[in-house]
């Protein structure tokens, strides 16, 4: 496994990429065929009273499988222990569901909800896509004096199959998923609601 570590607005120490590396050596224990794990920090002044503060953004790239999760903090490797903490979870969960199981375990699959919960919600299930960060092209437009500043980001679409869909948006910890539907070549996006329910919106 590879090991990624840069910074923006601070120098990393030799002492915080020591603490990395030894916590990075129990991600292939979590999760089997891990290619890289990228670890980014970033440093935010938001104002002289309250100081700076620092962000980790953790992103484990796996064999078909992103895994992310970040945290803030007033110390970069409080942060980090954080969003270790939750990377951490979903490595485990990543790993879980790559396990045969007999019986009901853990959270429904789509093929389980679409008979209760997905009836009442009127949902379609949907194929959505995996995407690598460095595939992405992310864009901050400013419209003259507004306040309002859009970001903008343009993927390339891959389809799977909707119960995978929905496990990478919970293993990126994103609240919606954007993707293409492969029974209907629509763009849809998927989102979280109350529990473990979800809904799809297409674009018609």
């Amino acid at each position: 496994m590879e090991l990624k570590i840069s910074a923006k607005n601070l120098t990393v120490s030799d002492r915080f990429r020591d603490y990395v590396s030894e916590r990075a050596e129990k991600v292939e224990h979590l999760l089997h065929k891990v290619q890289e794990l990228a670890v980014k920090v970033t440093r935010h002044d938001h104002s002289r009273n309250s100081g700076p503060e620092d962000q980790v953004e953790l992103t484990v790239f796996a064999t078909g499988q992103i895994i992310r999760a970040e945290a803030h903090a007033q110390d970069k490797f409080a942060a980090f222990d954080v969003a270790w903490g939750k990377l951490a979870e979903r490595l485990r969960r990543a790993n879980d569901r790559r396990k045969p199981h007999h019986g009901h375990h853990g959270a429904p699959g789509t093929a389980e909800l679409s008979a209760t919960e997905f009836a009442a919600l009127d949902i379609t299930p949907a194929d959505l896509t995996l995407l690598h960060p460095s595939e992405a092209a992310e864009e901050a437009k400013d419209f003259g004096s507004s306040p309002v500043v859009i970001r903008r980001k343009e993927f390339h679409a891959e389809t799977m199959a909707a119960d995978d869909a929905i496990s990478n948006m919970e293993l990126l910890g994103h609240d919606f998923y954007l993707f293409v539907d492969s029974a209907n070549g629509k763009a849809s996006v998927v989102y979280r609601r109350k529990g473990w329910n979800y809904g799809v919106i297409a674009l018609v």
